[in-house]
């Protein structure tokens, strides 16, 4: 048995973004990089899902952000493999849970799971607090207890934010800003992973880098942007990165590719 899937994060469609100065993202190679992703997926790699981990935007206003989503899901309309979305904090600063739930053609919340092949996919639907907390809901911790206690497959959870206690001394964006980065009720939270013995493995992106952390025998894998520069400023070179994941009976296989390459293996 061999289950293939791929996940990107973070393409930030819409005008490039500075920090501090720098010029951090650069959206402009958004489209021809989500082309690259998609040929990448078909010609070579050929998984049997893709995951969008959120953030496919830069936030400017209602109707300029439902154009960019518009464009990205365009874009991946092209893939020969079925996707699931997961929301970022980007995408939800001008679109309502409604609007993206039409976008992605998806009926009902944005917290949901789905098998696909010998695997069940959970989605988490963080929520920020601009410049406060990250949170996810009681309700949603309940109905993923409930929900991982009803399946039979291995579990795979995806989320935006992340669940881990990584440090982050050393990010562009967060070493100042935890409040902002790691789940704030993540203890919670893994203990639901833990207790129900299914879960395999947690990915998530928001973090713009590769990490991974492993946590009572749970991998947490946070994947990097496809479009922060890893240059220091200006003009710049996108980090052209996406995680191509191979499940079998014995062991979970994951390469990032793009400009910081990792590979991780887990025995199962």
């Amino acid at each position: 048995m061999s289950f293939r899937f791929a996940l990107i994060t973070d393409v930030h469609f819409g005008p490039p973004a500075r920090f501090a100065g720098q010029l951090r993202k650069l959206s402009h190679t958004a489209t021809p990089l989500t082309r690259e992703f998609v040929t990448a997926m078909n010609d070579r790699f050929r998984p049997e899902l893709v995951v969008n981990l959120g953030d496919v935007i830069e936030d400017e206003g209602v109707e300029q952000d439902r154009a960019q989503y518009g464009i990205f899901l365009g874009l991946l309309s092209n893939l020969h493999a079925p996707r699931v979305h997961v929301a970022g904090n980007h995408d939800t600063v001008n679109l309502s849970d409604t609007d993206l739930a039409a976008l992605w053609n998806h009926q009902g919340s944005l917290h949901y799971s789905r098998d696909v092949g010998p695997v069940h996919f959970v989605v988490l639907r963080t929520v920020e607090t601009k410049d406060v907390r990250v949170d996810l809901p009681p309700e949603q911790l309940e109905w993923l207890a409930a929900d991982l206690v009803q399946t039979t497959r291995r579990a795979v959870v995806l989320m935006h934010h992340p669940a881990s206690d990584m440090l982050l001394e050393g990010n562009r964006w967060f070493e100042r800003a935890p409040h902002i980065c790691r789940v704030s009720n993540r203890k919670l939270l893994r203990n639901v992973l833990e207790e129900s013995k299914k879960v395999i493995a947690v990915f998530n992106g928001h973090v713009h880098w590769n990490h991974l952390d492993v946590i009572e025998g749970i991998p947490y894998i946070t994947v990097q942007s496809l479009t922060e520069n890893v240059d220091e400023d200006a003009p710049g070179r996108p980090a052209a990165a996406w995680a191509e994941a191979e499940l079998t009976e014995r062991r979970l296989t994951v390469h990032v590719v793009g400009e910081h390459p990792q590979r991780y293996q887990f025995e199962l």
